[in-house]
């Protein structure tokens, strides 16, 4: 039997919790930067999961990776080793320039560890004294929505409700490293950051500001963690957003691309010094390093050093960027963004950004907000040129 699609919306609304507000639209298919929805009409996708799939859909080699896998071994504990965990871990540390690494699943759960580590590291290696450890994060910052992470939210919807909030963070405003600064005290442990904020708003630092909070934070014996979740792998058009600066955090969190858009895999990534306050026993989860989830992510590195992604990345970005500073529209104000992260930002008074974001899925792009008032633009970073015009041509007809 084959429901229309008003009877599966029907059923979406009475079974499926009401976290999200989906587009009704019923993805079926897809293929590279392209899907179809039940109907067989053809959208590109300009969400790419949130940087998940900077591979494209179903790239042959990650759905060859999985089946290869799939046919050995798929979950095994952390208790034992396999060969896949060992070296993926080496590859990774490889990959990033650190000494070891931490696999998880999402990228929350990246997030929950490596605050985990910076409050032990704070009272193993810098005496801070019990229970007194501070992390400082920034305004308009979006790192998951476990309950201890929703707590140094500054969105309102994100934590009203969620209390009690997790003590111990410190809220500073994003791109004033003099702010950092003056809220260091001899119990800040860690400074979060996104090297861009994507949920924000698609938020660029000030040119130095990353370096300047580097330097803040060895001066005073502060760990650097970079949230390079949705911006790593070259989504920047670099390697991490933080080589834009030459910034070498002290701790990187990794996610989305590292699972090749078919897995969840995750990963904190960071010295010997730093990991090495964890010991047997202080962290864990059941499905993180499995063999399955560290082939893909050994593949899924393989097809980004391959397939030069940050020189595509690159190049695409700027193209698209020019093409999109071409629209003459009202609604227009500013364009942000590196590489192929891209936000549209909306001049005050225009109708919401999630209300362009529906005319332009009718034309067939696929998009969401990332504010009330930005637009926001991630292509998977295989997109083509030719894609970038079409989709260019129906942005403008959109936005004019």
């Amino acid at each position: 039997m084959r429901y229309s699609d008003e009877e599966l919306l029907g059923f979406a609304d009475t079974y499926l919790a009401h976290n999200y507000s989906p587009f009704p639209v019923f993805i079926e298919r897809g293929d590279g930067c392209w899907v179809w929805d039940r109907n067989s009409k053809k959208y590109l996708d300009m969400l790419s999961c949130y940087s998940a799939l900077n591979f494209g859909h179903l790239h042959p080699r990650i759905v060859l990776a999985v089946l290869e896998q799939l046919c050995r071994v798929t979950t095994v504990p952390g208790c034992l080793l396999t060969e896949e965990k060992t070296l993926f871990i080496k590859e990774l540390t490889e990959f990033c320039g650190m000494e070891m690494v931490l696999p998880m699943n999402t990228g929350a759960e990246a997030v929950e560890t490596a605050l985990k580590m910076a409050r032990k590291w704070g009272y193993v290696k810098k005496n801070i004294p019990e229970n007194e450890a501070e992390i400082i994060v920034l305004k308009d910052n979006f790192h998951g929505r476990t309950i201890t992470i929703v707590s140094f939210s500054t969105e309102s919807q994100y934590k009203d409700n969620f209390g009690p909030h997790t003590p111990g963070f410190k809220v500073i405003p994003f791109g004033d490293a003099q702010a950092l600064r003056d809220a260091i005290t001899p119990n800040t442990c860690a400074f979060l950051v996104e090297p861009i904020q994507g949920e924000g708003g698609i938020n660029v630092p000030p040119d130095g500001y990353l370096k300047e909070c580097l330097n803040i934070c060895r001066e005073n014996n502060v760990l650097f963690m970079a949230d390079e979740i949705q911006t790593g792998f070259s989504r920047t058009g670099d390697r991490f957003a933080c080589d834009y600066e030459d910034v070498k955090p002290d701790v990187y969190i990794l996610g989305k691309a590292l699972g090749g858009g078919v897995m969840p895999v995750s990963a904190v990534v960071s010295s010997r010094e730093i990991m090495g306050v964890y010991n047997p026993g202080d962290h864990g989860s059941t499905f993180a390093g499995s063999p399955l989830a560290c082939h893909v992510g050994r593949e899924a590195l393989r097809i980004h050093n391959d397939e030069q992604l940050s020189r595509k990345a690159y190049f695409m970005g700027a193209y698209f960027t020019n093409k999109l500073k071409g629209i003459k529209s009202p609604h227009l104000l500013k364009i942000r963004g590196r590489g192929l992260l891209i936000g549209l930002e909306l001049t005050p008074g225009s109708p919401s950004a999630h209300s362009f974001c529906e005319k332009l899925i009718d034309e067939g792009i696929l998009c969401k907000e990332a504010r009330t008032d930005v637009i926001r633009l991630s292509p998977p970073l295989t997109i083509t040129s030719e894609d970038i015009y079409w989709a260019t041509d129906k942005i403008e007809k959109v936005l004019s």
